[in-house]
C-alpha cells in the first residue's frame, strides 16, 4: 500500500518545531514596540516644515522595497560596510557583527515603523478637532494636547490596524530563515533535511501559524470591542 503522507513520522519532531513559535512571536512582539515608537518619532516629524522630507522619504523607501531586501541588508551587507569603514579610514582591526536575533528585530522595527506611521497619522487626522481647540482654548500645552488628548484616541481609532499590523509581522517574520535564525520556518527546514520530508513538516508549520493567527485575531476583536465601549 503506497502511503503518501507519514505524519506518525514526523510527530516527534513535533516539540521542536513548536519550539519556534517563541521566536515568531518575540520577533514580532519587539518590532511592533519599536515600531510604534518609530511611527510616533515619524509622524511627528511630518508635521515640521523640515523633517517631514526625511520622514516621507523614510517611509517611502521601506514601504517600497521587500523585506527580505532590507534584512539582507541589515544583516550582510552593512556588517561588510562598517568594517570596511572601520579598516580602511579609522586603521581599526575590529571586527563589527550583528547576530541574526538583532539583525531581525533591526529589520522589522525600521519597517514596521514606516507602516505604523501611516496608521496614527491616520489615527491622529481622525480625531476631532473641536477637542483640539477647546484644549487649546483652556490654555493647555501643545506637548499635553498630544500626549494625552491627540495620542491616546488615535491609538484607540487605530487599534484594528495596529493589530493586524502585528499580525502581518508575525506571518512576515517567517523570513528570518534565511539568515539561519530557528524560528518555525527554519526549524521545519532543519527537520527536512534530518528527514527528507518536506511536505509534513510545512504542513506542521501552517496550522501552527494559522492558529496563533486566529487566537490573535480574537483577541483582537475582543479588545477592540472593549474600547468601543469606553
Amino acid at each position: 500500500m503506497l502511503t503518501i503522507f507519514n505524519f506518525h513520522a514526523i510527530s516527534e519532531w513535533i516539540p521542536y518545531i513548536s519550539k519556534g513559535v517563541g521566536y515568531t512571536l518575540l520577533i514580532a512582539l519587539l518590532a511592533s514596540i519599536f515600531g510604534v515608537v518609530l511611527g510616533i518619532i515619524l509622524t511627528l516629524m511630518s508635521r515640521h516644515k523640515i523633517l517631514k522630507k526625511f520622514s516621507y522619504f523614510y517611509i517611502d523607501i521601506f514601504r517600497g522595497t521587500p523585506v527580505i531586501l532590507q534584512l539582507s541588508m541589515v544583516y550582510f551587507a552593512f556588517p561588510t560596510l562598517i568594517n570596511s569603514i572601520l579598516r580602511d579610514v579609522f586603521f581599526l582591526d575590529v571586527t563589527f557583527m550583528l547576530s541574526a536575533f538583532l539583525a531581525a528585530i533591526i529589520t522589522f522595527s525600521l519597517n514596521s515603523g514606516a507602516y505604523i506611521s501611516e496608521i496614527i497619522r491616520s489615527g491622529i487626522n481622525s480625531v476631532d478637532k473641536g477637542e483640539i481647540e477647546a484644549a487649546r482654548a483652556l490654555g493647555v500645552s501643545n506637548f499635553h494636547i498630544y500626549k494625552d488628548i491627540i495620542l491616546p484616541i488615535a491609538f484607540k481609532n487605530s487599534f484594528p490596524a495596529l493589530m493586524n499590523e502585528f499580525i502581518t509581522l508575525v506571518k512576515e517574520s517567517s523570513i528570518v530563515s534565511v539568515i539561519g535564525l530557528q524560528d518555525l520556518m527554519r526549524r521545519s527546514q532543519i527537520v527536512t533535511s534530518q528527514t527528507y520530508m518536506y511536505f509534513e513538516p510545512l504542513i506542521i508549520v501552517g496550522i501552527i501559524y494559522y492558529v496563533v493567527v486566529k487566537i490573535l485575531t480574537l483577541l483582537s476583536r475582543q479588545i477592540e470591542s472593549r474600547l468601543q465601549y469606553d
